[in-house]
């Protein structure tokens, strides 16, 4: 059904996003998030105003709904007309590449890490190790009970 043949409370019913959709799909061409908002706001009769304090949420509900997609000269247009031949594929061989290359990287950075650790300047002491042969480790559930 086409929008000048709904009625307001048939259009009331719709959200804004659908609304856009619908004007999308007869414009037959790309709309900015201005055009497309008066739009609504004609369409829904509501009141001047509603367009500088409602239009910022208009443009995040657009940004976030998969239906539609923003195009480079800051118009909105439908997602499904348009192809997605410009996605980037990333290929297996890539994958590997940037493994191999995590690896390395935390390999060196462990070896680094061993040859930074000097032991020398520390003394063993048996003393303390006696101290705490006796020490009980008790968990959270044993400590209430005992309480």
């Amino acid at each position: 059904m086409s929008l000048s043949k709904m009625k307001k409370e048939e259009l009331e019913l719709l959200s804004n996003k659908d609304i856009t959709n619908l004007i999308l799909e007869e414009s037959k061409k790309p709309l900015n998030t201005a055009e497309l908002f008066k739009k609504i706001i004609k369409l829904l009769d509501l009141p001047e105003s509603a367009f500088e304090t409602k239009i910022g949420d208009y443009y995040t509900a657009l940004s976030t709904d998969k239906r539609f997609i923003l195009l480079s000269d800051g118009k909105w247009d439908l997602r499904s007309r348009h192809t997605s031949d410009k996605v980037v594929k990333v290929t297996d061989d890539e994958e590997e590449d940037d493994d191999t290359d995590a690896t390395e990287e935390k390999e060196e950075q462990e070896e680094i890490e061993e040859d930074s650790y000097d032991d020398s300047d520390e003394e063993y002491d048996e003393d303390a190790t006696e101290e705490l042969k006796d020490l009980v480790v008790i968990d959270e559930d044993e400590l209430e009970l005992e309480q």
